[in-house]
């Protein structure tokens, strides 16, 4: 024999699996081989069949009926959820391994087949359920009484708590938990047997990511998963040779590259989730490769509005492909009643048309060329779904890279636009299209809305029956499409940004968002009645740790928060980060540093939560543990300025300069706007001895403050050092021989000049505001004494000894030590211009200006500074006296 069966039975059912998820062949997918002999192949065959079909009730029926028949130990324990999915995964290992005849054997390969397809049915029964529409009831039968089935609530709150073992929550109300579990522990059981079955860890990246979609909160545990099922995912699917080897003649043409497209696709997704935007950038780049797209922007004269009458340029998307779509074997045709998919192609996308009532805002923009000449189809080409679905792609990974105001959501539009242009597109393809515009539009007055009319028409048709589960599992793990209850949420807070607080409430009960439920509460003035709809559903189900913190946020009461961290056994994250809060407020540093390690222990991914713990410590005095919390944060979010200031600020009290400008530097690109983080800045960078970067700082710090902010003991440093250098420089230029100056002397000399003239701007620029002290006076004085202009110098000095002057100068001996200084360096700067002049009028001026100030500081008579300017008149009238003889 060439080949056994029962292997390829096994690999055609792998793939038949995954195309269930992929977009449908344009040729149709071929006819599925004949099952094996054996008595479980024709089972393994009709939930193949019924998983393609959508039917994933009968998949798992048909499924389940033989999985849990090879253990009897399955019907024990029928109370406890716990022992029940203990009892289950042993009966499954039973089931599998059953008679086992060697890895080619053919019961072997239809056990692996009928618990993969089971797997396979519960997540995307789940999917179907909680992010892609429509929600079936299902007719309870024996063992799936307790899926169906559950009067009490009880199985559903067990999964719930299960899944939030992670140190967070479920967000939001979701349906058929307990599959998220089964479908784990069905995987789990195949991946543990070590055979050759690359799919099986796709599934589990899925099924992993489907987890964090449903918690409120990054969890650090399912991260760590992730990763690792994303790169044992990409090292056997990341590349199309071998992804052929693996089902050679089973790939239609085309397939190959589809696979790979998609699995690179939600790798990029699942580092997206996470906030690793470099690895997610590169693997949506690797991803755009493997599909034959080229994505840029360029600008095109066009129109935005219905009334525009300018052309004005509007940035659009220019979307190259290797090949038309028509060759990539792919299509996006709708399975269904005729009548049914004419009016889901009248009725596909939940945006109004372009000339609804509610806005004047044209949905793409109206391009010149195409007014120009109607036959111009330069910007209409036709991409494939998984093409797509890289655009959509590309588009979020935009949103997430660029800082977050008003430009952001005209740098996603043309992503947005270019799907909307296309005639076809999958079911969830087309629904993240529109969420991401209702998101974009929901942002602006003028097509608020129509975003509100967008939301309120894509909430109903998930709703409705067609398109079938089957079509609109296609692509969905390829795109970020938000669950339904998140979806809701959405619709729920646009609700409150339109003002209709009502529907809003009535929205965020029936999700159980119960923080949501407080805030419209709060913002209508009725928190009590947010406390007694709490403490209905804790008399309900007392045990949920949810409703617990958020009692504990409406009534600020701790005692709510502790009974939390009891009904989760000490695993409710939340719990312990608002007990770390409140011991924060109460300057209890030290218990609140315990809390927040805790808290991290069991969620590492929190986004605030290194930066409040750094600050926490650092109030606890403890420096070591600050830094490194800081460090984690900007770990998990690079572009946070407040963790790289206080990264900056803890290694300038440690005395390491370097370490502290790096962080700096990192520090202004997000704080630009925060006159305290260059101040710090600038600290720094003087004790490393960067000039330049100092008073660039100090500018900085000025015209952020609005000239009110200055350091002058900065500024005399930087004003000395400037000096020394000119002396310096000075010296060198003396000591070379005329003509042979080097040019390395020649750099620093206009180097230094540049200085002189940076600080002099500085300087010239806070004494025309008004703002100025002497100190400063006497500061602009020496710039220009550098500088040689020796007018503006004696201007400076008159102003800084003026300045000085006043009623107080006779009382208080330290201004008058002040003025002293001022006068006696003014003075000798009199005496060293008429010198060099041979002015007289100078000298005349020192003598008449130390007369009114030893007459006024009498009381100083005997101190050290009076004698000094007494000195000086002294000199002063013997220098008049020998220019009037001469």
């Amino acid at each position: 024999m060439a080949s056994s069966p029962a292997p390829t039975f096994l690999r055609e059912a792998e793939l038949r699996l995954l195309r269930c998820t992929l977009p449908a062949a344009a040729s149709g997918p071929p006819a599925p081989s004949p099952p094996p002999l054996h008595p479980l192949g024709p089972v393994a065959a009709s939930a193949l069949a019924a998983v393609e079909l959508g039917d994933y009730a009968a998949a798992l029926a048909s499924a389940v009926r033989h999985i849990v028949g090879a253990s009897a130990s399955t019907e024990a324990d029928h109370d406890s959820p716990a022992h029940f999915y203990g009892h289950l995964a042993a009966a499954v290992e039973v089931f599998l391994l059953g008679d086992v005849g060697g890895a080619v054997d053919e019961g072997f390969q239809c056990r692996c087949a009928l618990v993969l397809s089971a797997a396979v049915a519960a997540l995307l029964a789940f999917t179907q359920h909680n992010v892609t529409g429509p929600s079936r009831k299902y007719s309870p039968s024996s063992l799936e009484e307790r899926w169906y089935s559950d009067p009490g609530g009880k199985w559903e709150a067990w999964a719930s708590h299960h899944l939030a073992s992670f140190g967070s929550h479920v967000h939001g109300k979701f349906s058929l938990l307990q599959f998220i579990v089964f479908a784990e522990l069905l995987l789990t059981s195949i991946k543990s047997l070590d055979s050759d079955f690359w799919s099986v860890s796709w599934w589990l990246c899925r099924l992993s990511m489907s987890q964090q979609n449903i918690l409120d909160e990054l969890s650090s545990s399912l991260f760590d998963q992730v990763q690792v099922h994303k790169n044992k995912m990409l090292t056997h699917f990341g590349e199309l040779e071998r992804v052929s080897s693996y089902w050679g003649s089973f790939l239609c043409d085309g397939e190959g590259a589809s696979l790979v497209t998609t699995a690179l696709l939600e790798a990029g997704l699942a580092e997206y989730k996470y906030g690793w935007v470099d690895a997610s950038r590169l693997h949506l780049d690797s991803a755009q490769e493997a599909c034959g797209i080229h994505l840029s922007l360029t600008g095109i004269l066009g129109f935005r509005t219905v009334h525009q009458v300018d052309a004005k340029s509007q940035m659009v998307l220019i979307a190259k492909t290797t090949k038309p779509a028509a060759d990539e074997g792919q299509s996006t045709e709708l399975t269904g009643a005729p009548g049914d998919v004419l009016a889901l192609r009248k009725t596909r996308s939940s945006v109004p048309g372009e000339s609804d009532e509610f806005c004047d805002i044209l949905r793409t923009p109206l391009l010149a060329q195409d007014v120009n000449d109607s036959n111009s189809g330069s910007r209409q080409i036709l991409l494939t779904p998984v093409q797509q679905a890289a655009v959509l792609a590309q588009c979020l990974h935009v949103s997430r890279r660029s800082r977050s105001d008003e430009m952001s959501g005209w740098e996603m539009a043309p992503y947005i636009e270019s799907i909307d242009s296309q005639d076809d597109s999958c079911y969830m393809v087309r629904s993240l299209c529109d969420v991401l515009r209702i998101r974009w539009e929901s942002t602006r007055s003028r097509t608020k809305q129509r975003a509100l009319l967008m939301m309120e028409n894509l909430v109903e048709d998930i709703s409705k029956e067609f398109p079938v589960a089957s079509e609109r599992a296609r692509l969905v793990f390829a795109i970020h499409m938000p669950t339904l209850p998140a979806l809701r949420k959405e619709y729920g807070e646009l609700l409150i940004s339109c003002g209709l607080l009502g529907e809003a409430l009535n929205v965020f009960k029936d999700l159980e968002l119960w923080d949501n439920l407080i805030y419209c509460y709060r913002l209508s003035g009725k928190v009590a009645d947010a406390v007694s709809l709490i403490n209905t559903r804790l008399s309900i189900t007392p045990n949920d740790p949810k409703l617990w913190c958020s009692l504990g946020d409406a009534t600020n009461n701790d005692d709510h928060y502790k009974k939390a961290l009891e009904v989760s056994n000490n695993k409710s994250a939340r719990a312990l980060r608002s007990l770390a809060r409140s011991a924060y407020n109460k300057n209890d540093f030290y218990t609140s540093k315990i809390l927040w390690e805790s808290a991290l222990a069991l969620n590492s991914l929190y986004p605030d939560g290194w930066f409040a713990y750094g600050t926490t410590a650092w109030k606890a005095k403890d420096l070591e543990k600050a830094l490194d919390a800081f460090s984690r944060a900007v770990q998990i979010d690079p572009e946070n300025g407040e963790a790289w200031n206080n990264i900056a600020c803890l290694h300038m009290i440690r005395g390491k300069s370097k370490a502290s400008v790096q962080s700096f530097r990192e520090a202004v690109k997000f704080k630009r706007n925060s006159w305290e983080v260059w101040e710090n800045y600038s600290t720094v960078a003087l004790e490393t001895g960067n000039i330049q970067l100092t008073l660039e700082a100090t500018k900085m710090v000025l015209n952020l403050s609005f000239n009110k902010r200055f350091n002058v003991d900065l500024l005399d440093k930087v004003m000395t050092i400037l000096e020394e250098q000119v002396t310096h420089l000075s010296d060198t230029q003396e000591a070379n021989s005329i003509g042979n100056t080097s040019d390395e002397s020649n750099k620093d000399t206009r180097q230094s000049s540049q200085l002189l003239d940076m600080i002099g701007d500085i300087l010239k620029q806070i004494v025309e505001t008004g703002s100025s002290i002497p100190e400063i006076w006497g500061l602009y004085a020496r710039c220009h004494k550098r500088k040689g202009n020796l007018k503006k110098c004696s201007k400076a000095l008159l102003n800084q000894v003026q300045y000085l002057q006043g009623s107080e100068l006779c009382h208080d001996h330290k201004k008058f030590k002040k003025f002293a200084q001022a006068s006696l360096q003014l003075c000798k700067f009199y005496m060293e211009i008429s010198s060099t002049t041979g002015s007289k009028r100078e000298l005349l001026l020192a003598e008449m200006h130390l007369k009114s100030s030893l007459k006024q500081a009498m009381d100083f008579e005997g101190t050290e500074e009076y004698k000094e300017l007494d000195e000086c008149l002294v000199q002063l009238k013997d220098l008049i006296g020998a220019a009037y003889t001469s």
